[in-house]
């Protein structure tokens, strides 16, 4: 069949939850038998997000291929289980980029360069190139932001063109949407969703589904008033009411019938969705058996959204291992020695984030340091590997000045360095090392028994790494090198000899971690904590078998 476009708008304010609406669709339509993907439009005029602070954008999340983009894609993979690539995360500046660039060419043969026409058709030339790709049958596109925000009108005249240009059948726009509720009235307000739409319709673009945010059902009388004046049929007012957690939305969705709408108003024929093992999912992930402690140590604690990808993979392998994870956020730029030991003592496992620069690098070497000499399990991530691997070389392999050359240009024993080819970049942005390699694991270690395997591809996304001159001094004092790319010869992994769970990895593992299929080191240190935290009286029992009910 022709490729189906489902455009997702949002609207009255941010952080409604586009990214898990379009995942959950996304999910249901997928275990229908479609092939499904999904695109994010961004907005704003940054070429991508790897060079914005997390306190602005959040994760940064990475594809296969190597293109940093936006947390959402993140939400597509968890839920739909399928790689994503730079085709899905389109913003104002690569448009903008791309334009000046083919202008720069001659491609436009004089033309005077427009936002109309020249923006808008490349816009579309981004979303119809999914299409015509032949690999999908649904192809959902989030606008990202709120309709009647500036910088996002020429994707909203996009969509509106590409209506007419697909053909209106092959096209549905759903709007999401906010009906707050008045604590001072005792009342759910319709009128923000009416403002919203009207906005929208002004615009050019109809919806034909209203996806209502409500922190309480909608009755019928609401429903009927929203489609009164929204113009859409009652059974169009979809409610998407506040969840335990954003894996119980697909099920939401799927009782308020979006995919069934979504269906027929698309006139796509398709089987009927097969949820058996996300509901055992979702069941596990609210209704665990245990629950057990484990910290999370890095410098953006108190904007979680940092870490995103992270907080996800605990969940997932807590459900492998039926136990919630209860992640204590700790702040590197606030640990110090003398106070480790009250803030982690009752930790059962210690993870040192990924990041950028010196600052709270001395709270993090502390953390690494309780952790190794505690016996308590522990993964380093990145920047959190080579925390680990100054650590070990200071304390353990008597290199009292062993440093990263990120922090101290000039330290006399580099034990982490910057990339060969790195030292001639000046570009920040999209020139790490990103996206997948390849990695060969010894057999026998902690993280071959994990992956089951000795051949691995990881995604990266780093400058620095660690440096191979020192290699021999690590492994002659206990930190063996058990992950390298083979073709060249970089360290991937390490772990310490003689501790119980003790691992580093240069990658991000949490980048690969899905519902269908939890990360396995994810998994194998959630396991290594429980274990940690039964031996300890550590473990918390949650809800008797007896007392549970069925998702």
């Amino acid at each position: 069949m022709e490729p189906k476009y489902i455009f997702v708008t949002g609207g009255v304010t941010s952080s409604l939850g586009k990214g898990i609406i379009c995942s959950s669709l996304g999910l249901l339509l997928a275990t229908r038998g479609l092939r499904v993907t999904i695109q994010k439009l961004d907005p704003y005029i940054n070429v991508d997000p790897g060079t914005m602070n997390p306190y602005e954008h959040g994760e940064v999340y990475v594809t296969e291929d190597g293109a940093e983009t936006d947390l959402d894609l993140g939400h597509y993979e968890r839920f739909l289980g399928i790689p994503t690539s730079q085709v899905n995360n389109v913003t104002t500046g690569r448009i903008y980029y791309d334009v000046i660039t083919k202008e720069r060419q001659g491609a436009y043969l004089g033309q005077t360069v427009q936002v109309i026409p020249h923006i808008t058709d490349e816009i579309k030339s981004k979303v119809k190139a999914i299409g015509e790709s032949g690999k999908y049958d649904i192809i959902i596109v989030e606008i990202g932001g709120t309709v009647g925000d500036i910088e996002g009108l020429p994707y909203i005249e996009a969509m509106r063109q590409l209506r007419y240009d697909v053909g209106k059948l092959n096209t549905l726009s759903v709007h999401l949407t906010l009906v707050p509720y008045l604590k001072a009235a005792g009342e759910l307000k319709t009128k923000p969703t009416q403002h919203s739409v009207k906005t929208i319709y002004e615009l050019g673009l109809q919806p034909d589904i209203l996806v209502c945010r409500a922190e309480l059902p909608l009755d019928q009388s609401i429903r009927r008033k929203i489609a009164q004046f929204c113009n859409v049929d009652n059974e169009d007012v979809i409610a998407s009411l506040d969840a335990k957690s954003i894996y119980e939305v697909p099920l939401l969705m799927k009782k308020e019938g979006l995919d069934k709408r979504v269906i027929k108003k698309l006139h796509i024929r398709a089987g009927k969705p097969e949820l058996t093992n996300w509901i055992r999912f979702v069941h596990a992930v609210t209704y665990p058996d245990y629950q057990i402690r484990i910290a999370l140590v890095g410098k953006y604690v108190d904007h979680q959204d940092a870490y995103l990808s992270i907080v996800e993979s605990f969940k997932q392998a807590g459900a492998v291992n039926n136990c919630e994870v209860d992640i204590v956020w700790v702040s590197s730029d606030h640990l110090c020695e003398d106070n480790v030991a009250e803030q982690l003592g009752g930790v059962s496992g210690i993870l040192v984030a990924p990041g950028f620069g010196g600052r709270g690098i001395n709270g993090k070497l502390s953390a690494v340091t309780f952790a190794r000499e505690k016996g308590i399990p522990f993964l380093g991530i990145c920047l959190g590997m080579q925390c680990a691997v100054i650590e070990f070389a200071r304390n353990v392999c008597g290199l009292a000045d062993a440093n990263s050359t990120e922090f101290e240009s000039e330290t006399g024993n580099p034990i982490v360095d910057l990339m060969l080819e790195q030292k001639t970049i000046e570009d920040k942005g999209g020139t790490m090392r990103l996206g997948s390699y390849n990695c060969t694991i010894t057999a026998g270690s902690v993280t071959e028994k994990a992956y089951g395997e000795t051949k691995i591809r990881e995604r990266h996304r780093h400058r620095y790494e660690i440096n191979n001159r020192f290699r021999d001094q690590l492994e002659e004092n206990g930190m063996r090198v058990t992950g390298v790319n083979p073709e060249r010869d970089l360290v991937e992994i390490v772990e310490v000899t003689g501790h119980p769970w003790y691992v580093g990895v240069q990658f991000h593992p949490e980048l690969k971690s899905t519902v269908q299929k939890p990360h396995p080191l994810f998994v194998s240190f959630v396991e290594a904590a429980y274990k940690y935290a039964s031996e300890r009286d550590q473990v918390r029992t949650l809800i008797p078998a007896d007392q549970k009910t069925l998702v």
